[in-house]
């Protein structure tokens, strides 16, 4: 996938958000590559040319984070494509984050619940990564924003990218999912769901992330000391910086 530096925003009309995690300057001076790892908000809307278009700019490997009513409201439309490996793995699940309303800090508290209570499913997401065959990877949520925000958190911070960078990147997805949020409002208040509450929901601050990194330092011991404690092996780590930093990429 031959993605030049300018183009870490691919412009879809059937999807927003859609950014390869490629360009990033990395610890040991290198950068992360271009083509290997792709993020999105939801598919659904893909038509057939555009989904062709990413499969000819290299996409092998699709990895759905929403739940399993996201995915029946708005079905993924690589589930089906021959060649293709499409997986579903949900990230939150049965977290309840408009539990958590009233709350002065709703979103990073629903990231440090996720990170304590979802580490199962982290750890599946982040071994489907690791695992994929050649081509690219693409992850997604419905906006892209907080299941999508957490894997490619912890991948930059495996490939030893700097956290100005990581905040920066998840940053990015706020003026990105702008055209969709009056779409998102509507469908919670179509749901009874408590639409101010809701709306907390849709920011995107790089204090956010800022706190969810914190949390992987106080209280898991930092990245590799989480991976390690919710079962991701250091060959996996190794896989994964690898996939993400590797001027090419071998079979093992």
């Amino acid at each position: 996938m031959n993605v030049q530096p300018d183009q870490r925003h691919l412009r879809l009309s059937g999807a927003l958000n859609v950014r390869d995690l490629g360009g990033y300057a990395t610890a040991d001076g290198g950068t992360t590559q271009w083509g290997r790892i792709l993020r999105a908000a939801s598919l659904h809307r893909l038509d057939a040319a555009e989904m062709s278009l990413l499969a000819e700019r290299g996409l092998a490997t699709v990895i759905d984070l929403r739940r399993a009513v996201e995915l029946s409201e708005a079905p993924n439309p690589f589930a089906r494509v021959e060649g293709m490996a499409y997986h579903h793995v949900s990230l939150f699940d049965r977290l309840a984050p408009l539990e958590l309303v009233g709350s002065p800090n709703l979103l990073l508290d629903l990231y440090r619940i996720a990170l304590s209570e979802r580490g199962a499913e982290f750890a599946s997401v982040l071994n489907l990564i690791a695992e994929a065959p050649e081509g690219a990877v693409l992850f997604h949520c419905t906006a892209g924003k907080d299941r999508t925000g957490l894997i490619a958190a912890i991948l930059l911070l495996v490939a030893g990218v700097d956290r100005d960078q990581i905040l920066a990147d998840y940053a990015m997805t706020g003026p990105l999912i702008a055209p969709m949020l009056d779409e998102l409002v509507e469908h919670a208040r179509a749901k009874g769901l408590d639409v101010d509450g809701f709306r907390q929901l849709l920011t995107c601050e790089p204090a956010t992330m800022a706190g969810a990194l914190d949390e992987l330092d106080a209280a898991h011991g930092g990245v590799e000391a989480y991976l390690a404690s919710i079962g991701v092996r250091e060959k996996t780590v190794e896989k994964l910086r690898a996939r993400l930093t590797a001027p090419t990429l071998r079979e093992d």
